[in-house]
């Protein structure tokens, strides 16, 4: 069995790869990925992706409708809303710094590193975690 984080990776252009994410930093520029029953480790360059999902299972629950909206919980991390460039968006909490210098609304996030963590709102979530790419964001909205 494989060992490394449980990740969907998504790609810019729709695609979509589900495995474990055997090296990974947040400032790296390629991560190595190795696919369920495959022996070879993929070494795929971060610049491909839009984010890396940290995810419970491979399959998730297709009845399962994530709300979007923030909950009333004490949760650590700021309220963010992130739209990618595809047009999908996605709501949660920021773990750690800003990803950017400064500003209430975003419009480019800091190039110099390669992403920043985002905690799902909702905690029924398939998504434990996500990874979204810098370059794949069109803009970041902090919300109050």
């Amino acid at each position: 069995m494989s060992t490394g984080d449980k990740v969907v990776i998504r790609f810019n252009h729709g695609k979509l790869l589900k495995g474990y994410l055997k090296k990974f930093s947040q400032d790296s520029r390629t991560i190595l990925f190795e696919e369920p029953g495959m022996d070879s480790v993929q070494e795929i360059s971060v610049q491909e992706l839009k984010a890396i999902l940290f995810v419970r299972t491979f399959e998730g629950d297709k009845k399962y409708r994530e709300r979007k909206k923030y909950e009333h919980r004490q949760r650590k991390g700021r309220k963010m809303f992130v739209r990618f460039k595809d047009g999908e968006s996605m709501i949660g909490y920021l773990e750690g710094d800003m990803p950017w210098e400064k500003g209430f609304f975003i419009s480019k996030p800091d190039e110099k590193k390669a992403g920043f963590f985002l905690m799902p709102a909702d905690e029924g979530s398939n998504n434990i975690k996500v990874f979204v790419i810098g370059a794949s964001v069109k803009d970041i909205t902090a919300v109050p």
